[in-house]
Formats: C-alpha cells, structure tokens, sequence
C-alpha cells in the first residue's frame, strides 16, 4: 500500500466520503476543468480466475474528461486541429500526472502520457486517454546474443537480466548508465558495460570467461544499487571482450566498477586489461583493492612474467563497509613509438561519500613497460559483491568527483526482484520492449507493472508460493463493502502439473557462419574504413577481429594489417578495430592510428579479414518437469486436474521449470472460491498486488485474505468517486466433509436380469428346440422368453 499522511489516515478511518484530485498535463495543473477521470489497472494474467496464483503485465490507463476554460470551448482549446499554444497540452505523448484522495490530501495515482484525445464538435468535452510508463516501452525489443552460455555450460544471464536490459534500452535505469554508449567521432566511448543485474552478458562489449554456478549467486540485500554479483568462494573470475579494440600505445582507458566489501568471501578485488601484444605475449594493466589491508595497488606487467606497481593506503578502506565506487584511469597516450610507460592514477569513493583520489604515477621501470599491443578483454576478479563493471575509452582526463559518481545524469525507476530463469542462450526477442517483458512475465509467472509514482516494479512467482500471513488492509460488510459475490469453481483446481524446459545438455560451440574478404582493403593514414557484412538475426554475436602477426594466427574471427597491399610486413598496435551490429549487417569499423596507409592483407597478399560465428554444438532437449502426488484428499475429491504450462525459450533447466511446477501446484491443489468485483470505499492507498483481508457477516460468512489484481477507480462530478476491486484469493476454504453424505457413484447402468443355464434348458430342452426358436445368444443370455 501506498505511505499517507495522518490527515489522510484519520480521514480513511473516519470514513471520510469527501474526496480530492488534481491532474496536471504538461505540468499546468487543470483539476478545475476535470469533469470525470477514470483510472484503471489490472494484471494481464491468463491463470484460471479461481487459481492461487496470478502472473502478467499491467499497463494502467487514464480517462479524463475536460472542459473548457475562460468562455472557450474545450474542443476550441484541445482538439487536434486546435491552436498549437492552446492544443499541445493535450497532445499525445504529453505528460499526464493525476493525484486522487479523501479530505485535502491526495495521494498519487498515476503518471504517463497521453495516448489520444478525442473531441466534439458542439459539446464542452475533450476526453484524453492517457497509458502509464508502458508507453515508454514501445522501442523495438533487442537482447545480445553472447555465446558465452553455451560455449561454457554456465548461465550467461537470467530473465531477470533481460528484463533490465529491456527496461535500460527506454531509459528506465535501476543504476547508473553507461557513460558514452553512441559512438562518435573524436568523443569518448563506453567499451564494456556489464550490469551484473542477474547476468554477465552486456549491452556493450561480449563476456568471454564465466565462473562455474557453483560459486557465485545474485543479491539484492546490500547491493550498491540493485542487484550485484555475490561470490560464494574467493577469486571469482568473470571477463568480457570490449567493443572496440583499442590499441596501446595512444589511449586513455578508464576502468570501474561498484562493489561491497561487507558482502562476500573475502576482502580484494581487481580490475584487469589484458592487451595483445606480437605473438602469444600479453601485456597487463591492473587494479587491486584490499579493503583488509587499506590498499590500492595498480600494476603493469607482462602476464606470467616481470611486473612494477604504485600503491596507495588510505584508512577509510579498513573501517567503512557498504557501497565503494572504484575506479582506475591508465593513460598509454605519453609515447609516439612502439612501447610506452603508462601513467596511472585510481579515484575511490566510500559509502560515506569521502572522496580518495591517488597521486599520478608514471612508471621508469622496464618491467612497467608496455608494448605495441591491442585491448582484448577486461577481467574482474573478486571476493565480493560487485555491481557496473565499466570500461571507458578516450576520456581527456581522470573524472571529476561529480562526473565519476554521474551525479545528475539519471534517475532510478525501477525495482527488480530476485534473479530467475538462468539463461545459457538469451532467446530471440521481438515486438516492442514492453511486449517482450510480457512475455517474460507469462514465462517465469512473474508481474510487471509501473506504480503510481512511474517507478517500474518486476516481481517473480514466490508472490503465490507462500499463502500471506497478515493483510495490509482490511474490509468490512458493515463499513467498506458495498457489493460482492462469491463463486467457486473446479476449473481452478490443478493437482498435476507439468512444465516442459529447454534443457541444455550437450554444450559446446561449433564453427557457424563465416565470412572471408573479398579484396585487400586500404586504411587510410590516421584514418578510418567501416565496412558492413550481412549477418542473419538468429547469428550469435561476433567480437571485434584479432590483430594477427606473423608468429601467430588466431582462431576463430582475425585480421592482419600489413603496411603495403602485397602483405610485406605485419602491424601490431596501430588500428582500433570496433564492430557493431546494426540492420541486419555486421559493421566492421577500422581506425588507423599512424601516420602510414595500412592494408588488410596476408603475408602472401591475400584479404585477411575473416570473421566467424559461433552456434551451439547441439540443440536444448525439451523435458518435463512434473509436480504431482498421488492420494491427495484434492484427487479424491475433485479428481486428478491437469495443467501443463507453454514450451518456450525462457525456461532452460529443469530445477528452473520445477520450481514453477511447484509453484503452480501448490496454488492449485485446490480450487479457491472466485471473489467477483469488489465494490468498496474508495481507498486511494490500494495497490496492485496488496493482500486485503475481506469479512462479510452480511450472508456470505466470509473471513479471507486476498491479492488485488485489479483497481478500477471512477469520479464523476455528481456520484462521487466508485472503486471496484479485482481479488483473488489466498487460500481455500478447508477440505471438504461430505458429512453424512454418501455421494452418488459416477455411473448408473441399467440392471439385467440375465438367464441361467437351467432356465434356459428348460425353455429348450433340445438344442433342436433351442436352434429353431431363432434367438441370438443375446438374446438368450438377456431375454424375457426365458
């Protein structure tokens, strides 16, 4: 329920009948032109009305219905052919807050936009029509396709990943943004942003290293933000491919991350960028937070080889725990030639939100050099909660405190519930982004819905698992009930459940589509080249190309850049290479970064680019999981009642698709009676998903909690304001007796005398006689002759 005032409680306790509302479009507040307003929201469920469970999606919807103003018509004024400086407060897409209560307070009940508007002609009316933040969901659904999954046989995400994503895509954020995720020349670009909302896979950037199941969950409690990743050992380890690989030396790269040290197996963390260099080397940029010790140590190195280091200690990281913010900037860009000695700098902020900035440091050592090389992946390694891993390329600077922490740029408005469904392929996705969180919803039995202050709420199947203890609300025959019927019926009663899972059981990747150049393609001098492929939607996602040299060939998708087209001598260090997908094309995008023309050549003179796809080495087995005990008191009463739930993508394991069989199961053991509309006094507090309790000692006897699945608010200027709630029940009404009742058998056939030997001998005491009296043996055995 929704927090009111105590003016607005004593009201409702007094059974204050006066009620209040304003309405603002465009934020001009137009209460005083409202004749009528209408709010209604409910959940899209498509379970048995009578079933202890309810799942789906609510777009609550506005009515209201204008006048006029200042002698003016409302037509005149708002109709869609009216004067823009008068029309557009009404036009669709316009904002739309409405506010209703009793006595002077009046409680939020509903924020959107206009959908349509609709006016007149001869009349003082203009009716809009007005969708919640559904509407801002109408952009075309889109998921990544990592291969991580599979390839690895761990989860990759869950559902309740895809859910935020889906919701980030519209710009309704449970955390902070990606801080520069267009791509634009000469500015700044977000690499790698990884959420960690129930999932590795990113928006931006590819996981590649994912850590077993086993080690790992997601929590809500303590997380910086929303949701972040809880190691259950030490040294978990996650990586992710970048965008774009940029190359070194010549960039700024800033990594981050937010994270808890109260929360998980130990007390380090690390940030890492492995780079690329000639042949098999890799180069190793690195951030290392002991919260134990009160260090931050950031390292360059050779991987499996020599290393040097700066280190900072600061106190604050001993005593504070909570959210930290962490972050690490490592310029590259102080050389013109083949190897550089980084600059590093790391930025912190404590959950008190003290500000750690570290000296600059430039390392002298050779162990600290780095080489020509190209970005292949960011690593995190960490013993505890870990929430927005970002990677950022070509910032000018080290972030100021204000821009690190990207205060003023977003605002939450979302709540997610605990992450479900663990994905190890992300499925297809189509229609709108708020259609495809619909059909999330239907899948895993969860709720989706925006509140009446606009925040988006996602909440899974343990709503029904547990039948409520106590209601948050209480309505009463005497007082607050003007109407209610009572139905009950077997149709709800589903005591064997199946739901069928995708199951992965073979996993692995196979080679899939490749594609190989067709000609030796030139890259300008400190220029750039984009070329586009043709990739089918079903393609899982392709990272950017390995730089090959001529000691080394990578598997899978590579390039060689060489400096004449005749493949001479090979290039490490000098083209950014970045891919995106976009149209049905995969984009490849090259940016020379010297001073000489390059080629994608072989060293025999042939096009290098090939790039390749990966798919699953099998496909998922579907199997069923089944929910069901013989011998129930529900089967002898009601008989055994089937449900077997849909088939689809979103349920990739059975421990997943049995917990949503138990689920079901348990709500529907038994049949729940069917509470009809509820007609009650307004109650400007009820939310969707509220438990009431309900006690009518009028006739029906009824003492029950119940969900509210629906609300349908109307006010009118002459009848006052009518609520009328959609209910279902918590639990069922006991077993039944049968006292003194001996029930009828399912089937009365018809008696039949029939004949015994000796009758029939005789009737016929010859077979002679018996042969030519004609009879059948039917008719012998059954009939009145004998």
């Amino acid at each position: 329920m929704q927090q009111a005032d105590d003016a607005t409680e004593s009201a409702l306790a007094a059974g204050e009948r006066t009620t209040t509302h304003t309405t603002r479009l465009g934020g001009e507040d137009v209460s005083a032109q409202v004749q009528s307003w209408q709010v209604e929201r409910s959940y899209a469920t498509d379970l048995p009305a009578a079933m202890r469970a309810f799942s789906g999606s609510s777009a609550a919807q506005l009515q209201v219905q204008l006048s006029g103003t200042g002698g003016v018509s409302a037509p005149e004024l708002y109709a869609p052919w009216a004067e823009r400086a008068t029309g557009d407060i009404a036009r669709p897409g316009q904002s739309v807050v409405h506010r209703g209560g009793v006595g002077a307070t009046a409680l939020p009940a509903f924020r959107g936009t206009v959908r349509s508007r609709s006016a007149q002609a001869g009349t003082d009316t203009v009716q809009l029509t007005a969708l919640d933040g559904a509407e801002r969901l109408r952009g075309p659904a889109l998921l990544p396709k990592p291969y991580a999954g599979f390839n690895y046989g761990r989860p990759v995400a869950t559902a309740t990943w895809c859910v935020d994503e889906l919701l980030r895509q519209a710009g309704v954020l449970t955390a902070p943004p990606a801080r520069y995720p267009d791509f634009v020349e000469g500015q700044p670009l977000t690499l790698i942003h990884s959420s960690l909302h129930g999932g590795f896979a990113a928006p931006y950037g590819q996981p590649e290293v994912l850590p077993p199941a086993s080690s790992y969950t997601w929590t809500r409690d303590g997380a910086p933000h929303e949701m972040a990743l809880l190691p259950k050992t030490t040294g978990v380890t996650a990586s992710w491919f970048p965008r774009s690989r940029v190359t070194v030396p010549g960039t700024r790269l800033f990594a981050e991350a937010w994270v808890n040290p109260a929360l998980g197996a130990g007390d380090t963390v690390a940030l890492e960028l492995l780079l690329d260099r000639t042949g098999a080397a890799r180069g190793s940029l690195r951030m290392e937070v002991n919260f134990a010790e009160g260090s931050v140590r950031m390292v360059s190195a050779t991987v499996d080889g020599a290393y040097w280091y700066f280190q900072w200690n600061w106190a604050g990281l001993r005593g504070l725990k909570g959210p930290w913010h962490i972050g690490a900037l490592f310029d590259t860009t102080g050389s013109t030639g083949s190897s550089v000695y980084p600059t590093v700098q790391p930025r912190l902020t404590g959950p008190d939100g003290t500000h750690y900035l570290g000296g600059v440091g430039t390392y002298v050592e050779t162990y600290g050099l780095q080489y020509a090389s190209e970005l292949r992946e960011l690593k995190l390694t960490t013993d505890m909660a870990v929430e927005g891993v970002q990677l950022t390329h070509g910032l000018s600077a080290m972030p100021a405190s204000a821009v690190f922490a990207q205060t003023g740029t977003w605002t939450k408005g979302a709540e997610l519930d605990d992450a479900i469904l663990p994905l190890y392929a992300i499925p297809r996705v189509s229609g709108s982004q708020w259609e495809a969180i619909g059909q999330i919803a239907k899948a895993g039995m969860s709720t989706a819905e925006f509140d009446e202050r606009g925040i988006f709420r996602w909440r899974n199947h343990t709503w029904f698992s547990e039948i409520p203890a106590e209601a948050a609300l209480t309505l009463t025959s005497v007082r607050d009930i003007a109407s209610l019927t009572l139905t009950e019926e077997i149709d709800a009663c589903r005591n064997y459940v199946v739901q069928p899972a995708k199951v992965w059981e073979d996993f692995g990747a196979a080679a899939g589509t490749t594609y190989t150049d067709t000609v030796v393609r030139t890259i300008p001098a400190n220029g750039t080249l984009t070329v586009s492929y043709v990739m089918a939607e079903e393609e899982f996602d392709i990272g950017p190309p390995t730089a090959d040299d001529d000691s080394v060939v990578t598997a899978g998708s590579q390039v060689r850049f060489a400096t004449t087209a005749a493949g001479t001598t090979a290039v490490k260090g000098a083209v950014d290479v970045l891919t995106r997908r976009e149209d049905g094309h995969l984009v490849v995008r090259f940016s020379n970064r010297s001073s000489q023309p390059l080629y994608t050549a072989t060293k025999t003179g042939t096009p290098s680019v090939y790039l390749m796809t990966l798919k699953p080495k099998a496909d998922p087995v579907e199997r069923p999981a089944t929910a069901y005990t013989a011998g129930t008191p529900s089967e002898r009463f009601y008989g055994r009642q089937e449900h077997t739930g849909e088939t689809t993508d979103w349920i990739q394991d059975l421990t997943s698709a049995q917990s949503l069989a138990d689920a079901l199961y348990a709500a529907g053991l038994y049949p729940v009676p069917v509470i009809g509309d509820v007609e009650v006094l307004y109650d400007p507090r009820v939310q969707l998903g509220d438990v009431v309790r309900l006690t009518d000692t009028s006739g029906t006897r009824l003492d029950t909690l119940a969900w509210v699945i629906g609300i349908n608010t109307t006010a009118t200027a002459d009848a006052g304001v009518r609520q009328t709630l959609t209910l279902r029940g918590t639990r069922r009404n006991g077993d039944p007796a049968d006292a003194d009742l001996t029930p009828d058998a399912p089937a009365d056939p018809v008696t039949v005398t029939l004949s015994t030997y000796a009758s029939v001998t005789a009737a016929f005491p010859t077979l002679s006689a018996l042969t030519s009296s004609g009879f059948t043996y039917g008719e012998i055995k059954e009939s009145a002759y004998v």
